[in-house]
């Protein structure tokens, strides 16, 4: 399974006087979901950032099934390795559920064809039906915009899932709802899950619990 491994990694902003992380080392597996929690500027963004390849950490090491991100394409790594899932969705407005799921695949290479019925089936997985597939983000509650983002991520392949407060703009129903999407996509499929979260009751629901606090990272709340 899928292996993340984050060594001895700091980061500075450019111009800042101090490092916003400090040493942060951990491993993540295929199979699991975990969570990071820790007070806003803790450094929780950025570490999902640099998992992500969008930012390079000062020194350190951020491996994927062993391979140095240093010596990786990164936006194939991004296309192909990863996927993220956004607090606020970040849906494409113009285009439909069915749309923005095919949109990954069609740009990777994929027919018309095969990207539609690849997306229909991953639309299904998650809960949105079929009725619903060529409605407009704007015309979908806020859980199955996030539920159509969820589909998204999973078309790019990557068996590695950033969400950045996925639950953070949805009522508790529809929260609850997307954490247990998660949980199966870690539990049966084998993705490895990494949740960014305020919300101490969706960590205690994850596998391993991680700690930001001042640029350090620490395993357990």
């Amino acid at each position: 399974m899928t292996k993340l491994e984050i060594k001895d990694v700091f980061y500075r902003y450019k111009h800042a006087s101090r490092d916003v992380l400090k040493g942060v080392s951990c491993v993540l597996s295929g199979g699991s979901f975990n969570a990071i929690v820790g007070p806003s500027g803790s450094g929780k963004s950025t570490l999902l950032s640099i998992m992500a390849g969008l930012d390079r950490p000062s020194s350190g090491e951020i491996a994927i099934d062993g391979n140095d991100l240093e010596k990786l394409n990164l936006d194939k790594y991004r296309r192909e390795a990863i996927a993220i899932i956004f607090q606020a969705f970040q849906l494409f407005s113009l285009l439909t559920a069915l749309e923005n799921v095919c949109y990954s695949m069609e740009l990777n290479g994929m027919s018309k064809k095969d990207a539609k019925e690849r997306a229909t089936q991953l639309l299904e997985s998650v809960g949105i039906a079929c009725e619903k597939h060529n409605r407009y983000p704007s015309n979908l509650s806020g859980g199955e915009q996030q539920r159509v983002a969820i589909a998204r991520a999973l078309a790019g392949g990557g068996k590695v899932i950033l969400a950045d407060e996925p639950t953070g703009n949805l009522d508790e129903e529809n929260s609850k709802h997307i954490i247990e999407i998660l949980q199966n996509l870690a539990h049966k499929a084998g993705y490895c899950v990494i949740i960014v979260t305020h919300d101490l009751d969706i960590a205690s629901k994850a596998d391993k619990v991680f700690r930001m606090k001042d640029g350090y990272l620490s395993e357990g709340v």
